[in-house]
């Protein structure tokens, strides 16, 4: 099942349900690009290879790709977020709960992203839409545990697989390329840094791209009463309007974090920022290509970690990574615990 256009635009003005529901929505895919996004250009920036300007409209251009290709190759991340929790039952009700989880995302989202702390967008999705569910079905029923298992899969995977390939790569290009004078490498590695950042914002919009608009056709059905599909096909237009409003963010709000990954937790060259960007990328692709929903955010600064410590372990700035470490591990209890409330409000109220 499919949402046209036509049929979408026109269900939105005539429904304010809808029409408050695509807000949230929206605000979450902008929220995720002042957030997640800038993950991907971090280390191209803060190397001087590509300007912040033009590294954004990379970001853009190949978040779209991503989005496009990964979600007609393979959908699963999608279908994974969409059935992990359960939003049955009466319509109505669901969608006020639903509703009150995206509330709870924007929150838990600016705050984070207003102290500079790459939060993930991915798992602070997932908390707040369980936490809403748990306070819909009363219980953990509302939780599908053979979904939500692929959530620790994944933070377990982003984190040790991106460290150790970010670790594994920079070693094998100080290897290829020793005894070369390193000043003649400054060019190619200028280059590659680009074309790291490309594969970077493509498998963001591979990976978080799928999750929100699972999330946007979960909120579509049940403003027009269907509470009970299992399977879609998400349009392009679709496809479209969660790249441009990413790009919108990241352009907006993105430099704290590219600050923050880029810059303040590792001191990076060109071939190592390389390294960072392709790891990253390798480890979001095999995720993508098994429907394991993994942190961009994670894979990322792991694999950054990862490239430092194969320096030396004090090429990082631990400091920095335990205020991300603490803020990754409060996100589950402390964005879902928030979703849960405002779930409770929200059914009050509305």
């Amino acid at each position: 099942m499919t949402i046209l256009f036509e049929d979408f635009i026109s269900q939105l003005m005539t429904n304010s349900t809808l029409s408050v529901t695509v807000l949230l929505t929206l605000g979450v895919i902008l929220v995720n690009g002042w957030t997640d996004a800038p993950n991907a250009i971090a280390t191209a920036v803060s190397t001087r290879s590509i300007s912040p300007r033009l590294a954004i409209l990379v970001a853009a251009v190949f978040n779209f790709l991503g989005v496009l290709v990964m979600t007609m190759i393979n959908s699963s991340v999608a279908m994974t977020i969409y059935n992990m929790v359960d939003f049955g039952g009466d319509p109505h009700t669901a969608l006020v709960a639903l509703c009150a989880a995206l509330f709870a995302i924007v929150l838990w989202a600016t705050l984070a992203w207003y102290f500079g702390i790459p939060t993930s967008e991915s798992h602070a999705l997932i908390a707040g839409i369980s936490g809403a569910a748990i306070a819909l079905q009363g219980g953990f029923s509302g939780i599908n545990g053979s979904e939500w298992i692929k959530v620790l899969y994944g933070l377990v995977f982003s984190t040790v697989f991106g460290f150790g390939m970010g670790y594994l790569v920079v070693k094998l290009v100080e290897f290829i390329c020793r005894g070369i004078d390193r000043r003649k490498t400054l060019g190619f590695f200028k280059g590659a840094q680009i074309f790291g950042s490309a594969a970077m914002a493509f498998m963001h919009g591979a990976q978080d791209g799928q999750k929100f608009m699972g999330v946007f056709m979960l909120g579509v059905f049940l403003a027009k009463g269907q509470a009970n599909i299992t399977s879609f096909q998400i349009p392009f237009w679709l496809m479209i309007l969660c790249s441009l409003v990413m790009a919108l963010g990241t352009s907006m709000g993105g430099y704290r974090i590219i600050k923050a990954v880029g810059m303040d937790m590792v001191k990076l060259e060109k071939y190592q920022g390389f390294s960072a960007d392709l790891a990253a990328a390798m480890c979001l692709l095999f995720s993508s290509i098994f429907g394991l929903p993994v942190s961009t955010t994670h894979t990322k600064t792991t694999a950054i970690m990862g490239v430092g410590s194969a320096r030396r372990l004090s090429s990082v700035n631990w400091s920095l990574v335990g205020d991300m470490v603490m803020t990754w591990i409060l996100t589950f209890p402390g964005c879902g615990l928030i979703g849960f409330l405002m779930a409770k409000l929200f059914m009050t109220l509305f």
